[in-house]
């Protein structure tokens, strides 16, 4: 066990401890307290010792001023007690000395053998949880010789922090309870970090009433009604509530998690599920919204749950619809129904996607683009984001836009393949095949006109006067999707030859502060002559898609108002 001199060495800096006399002594035991050693304790000297009433203290413990302790039954030890802070009404509150407190704890993501193990820790990003798990090799062979160190670096004190309440709880045990957090009705707290990074006074962090958690880090975010977790780290602003289970799982900003469950899911930036019966397994997301009874299958009984698949930004799935794993579905489409072929459905972003009744895909590319819903979507994200009132530090980076250089160049790569696919005859049911997914001609025709339409309104808002700038001669680069960071593949390259994480997230940060440079300096090189030909039509082709998608929001107001007609009284 630690000596209290051990456990306030950090702390002497800034206030003096001292051990209890004999009337102090008395004085607690008169107050129904009751100590294994006494000498283990040690206060601040103006505490006020009537407000520790009924407390089993078991191990070392340093208490500071302001502090309200009370029916602690199970015991109480091997922490510092931080001013201000309140525990009431608790099973019991305990440190061992060798807990890391969730802090380096391995979450085996998408692939639940273990093969692709994150690590988690205090300021854990979703970019850097994706490179680690999407690239194991870089976390194994590059980050391996520091990963260790990071990790210690970043380890929790065994503290209940300043002004912190825990009250009506269960057993914590070997659980960092930071700043301000409050702990009301948990069940059972173990091996964790609850951390607070707010501004004082603006603390989001919080454990509600039945939540049980294990082996976990929660950072600026909640856990409410009963909510369960067990080998997860759970980012800024992040809610999961009403019964959610979760296992072996990271949580990234802003997401909504409710009555369904996770398994081995690397939930990027606002991810929501809501509905019961909803499990979301072995697989990637980011700006997903999950219907009700969203089902994966990553287990084939052959070699074990090593099946994962990875659901592009903004992907929705309608309500029962199922994916066999492995399968990669593109940016803003919509799912619905049984998909058994392991689709892979990237080359089309904003796509319906429907499940036939031998589970094949049928595949309606870029009639997503129509919906006057992706507006609402890109101009909510932002305005919902529950880390900027708390002025806390951003530790995912998050780019919005939908219409961004990876959805327009897939677009612009999609428009080739469709040109292709047009050349060929029909199959005898008059569908088109393409890597295992079914297209009928008149889809694909629509598919290509309203790609272009796209691709021109992405350009009247990126070009100031609507001319394409000359090119530079150097080849444009790739882009990908990090964790909800657009950024050019050579920055990932750039990330994969980083010294530590520090290096790594300072690239991500320089992504993302250049992004618009980037992009425009991307666009110069990427449209060729065909485009520059064309840059008349940016305008009128921008207000034909405008017009398209206010025509939708106008029917679907129209519709909207035939059913209120329909159920008024």
């Amino acid at each position: 066990m630690k000596t209290p001199q051990k456990i306030c060495e950090m702390e002497r800096e800034e206030t003096e401890f001292r051990k209890l006399s004999e009337k102090e002594i008395a004085l607690l035991e008169k107050n129904g307290n009751r100590a294994v050693n006494w000498a283990d304790i040690l206060i601040e000297p103006d505490l006020d010792l009537t407000n520790i009433v009924n407390v089993r203290f078991k191990g070392a413990v340093a208490i500071c001023s302001g502090v309200v302790l009370r029916d602690i039954p199970g015991g109480l030890g091997g922490l510092t007690i931080r001013r201000g802070s309140r525990i009431e009404n608790v099973a019991s509150v305990e440190f061992e000395p060798e807990s890391m407190h969730g802090v380096g704890v391995m979450v085996a993501v998408l692939d639940e053998t273990g093969s692709r193990n994150v690590p988690i820790y205090p300021g854990l990003s979703s970019q850097m949880a994706t490179l680690m798990a999407r690239d194991p090799k870089w976390l194994e062979c590059r980050l391996n010789p520091t990963i260790r160190d990071f990790i210690d670096s970043r380890a929790t004190p065994a503290e209940i922090g300043e002004g912190a309440v825990i009250i009506n709880s269960g057993p914590l045990k070997n659980v960092s309870v930071g700043r301000e957090v409050v702990i009301d009705g948990a069940a059972r707290l173990t091996n964790g970090s609850v951390i607070n990074n707010a501004s004082p006074g603006k603390c989001f962090t919080r454990i509600g009433s039945g939540v049980e958690a294990a082996d976990f880090i929660l950072e600026d975010a909640r856990l409410e009604s009963k909510a369960a977790i067990f080998k997860c780290y759970v980012g800024q602003g992040v809610e999961i509530s009403h019964g959610f289970s979760a296992q072996e799982s990271l949580f990234f900003a802003n997401s909504t998690m409710e009555n369904g469950e996770s398994h081995a899911l690397l939930a990027g930036p606002y991810t929501v599920s809501m509905h019961k019966g909803t499990l979301l397994i072995g697989c990637q997301t980011s700006f997903m919204n999950a219907g009700s009874t969203t089902n994966q299958s990553n287990h084939m009984y052959k070699l074990g749950p090593v099946h994962w698949g990875l659901l592009e930004r903004g992907v929705k799935t309608a309500s029962g619809s199922y994916l066999m794993l492995g399968a990669k579905i593109g940016a803003f489409s919509l799912l619905m129904g049984s998909h058994k072929t392991h689709p892979d459905s990237s080359e089309f972003p904003f796509s319906y996607l429907f499940g036939d009744e031998r589970g094949a895909t049928v595949v309606v590319p870029a009639v997503m683009l129509r919906s006057c819903g992706l507006l609402r979507d890109e101009m909510k994200w932002p305005n919902r984001d529950r880390r900027l009132k708390r002025k806390l530090p951003l530790y995912d980076k998050i780019t919005f836009d939908v219409l961004n250089p990876f959805t327009v160049d897939t677009m612009l790569k999609a428009i080739h393949t469709i040109e292709d696919l047009l050349t060929r005859p029909a199959d005898d049911d008059l569908f088109m095949r393409y890597k295992g997914m079914k297209f009928t001609r008149a889809a694909l025709e629509r598919a290509k006109n309203l790609y272009n339409l796209a691709i021109f309104k992405y350009m009247s808002v990126v070009l100031e006067d609507e001319n394409i700038p000359e090119g530079d001669g150097e080849n444009p680069d790739e882009w990908l999707d990090l964790g909800g960071l657009i950024m050019p593949r050579r920055y990932l390259d750039r990330i994969r030859e980083a010294e530590g994480i520090a290096e790594a997230e300072e690239i991500c940060a320089e992504a993302y502060a250049r992004y618009d440079e980037l992009q425009k300096e991307w666009v110069a090189r990427r449209f060729d002559e065909w485009w520059r030909q064309h840059e008349t039509h940016i305008k009128v082709n921008a207000e034909k898609f405008d017009e398209m998608v206010e025509e939708d929001r106008h029917q679907y107001l129209q519709m909207l108002a035939r059913e209120t007609e329909m159920l008024a009284l």
